[in-house]
């Protein structure tokens, strides 16, 4: 087992901008490796986009605006109506 150091962890979570504990279990798993970790992150990212794209987001509001002829329409939409309402 590799002796992940503050530092370490620091530096993988400025090259990938992950949370500092999931940079400390990928750091763990490839026994120190910053490269290796990183590849292991991407991996783990792939599969939590593909555990959340089943999700459906019913809930949601739709803004207009208009300036003399111009005009927009936009729909928000998200998986509660908590978020829906903010």
């Amino acid at each position: 087992m590799a002796n992940i150091t503050a530092a370490m962890v620091k530096d993988l979570r400025e090259k990938t901008g992950a949370g500092m504990m999931d940079c400390k279990n990928a750091l763990t798993e490839v026994e120190g490796d910053i490269e290796a970790a990183v590849d292991w992150l991407r991996k783990k990212g792939l599969s939590k986009a593909a555990k959340k794209s089943g999700r459906v987001a019913a809930e949601g509001l739709v803004g207009a605006a208009t300036r003399g002829e111009n005009g927009v329409l936009v729909e928000v939409n998200s998986e509660t109506d908590f978020v829906a309402r903010n």
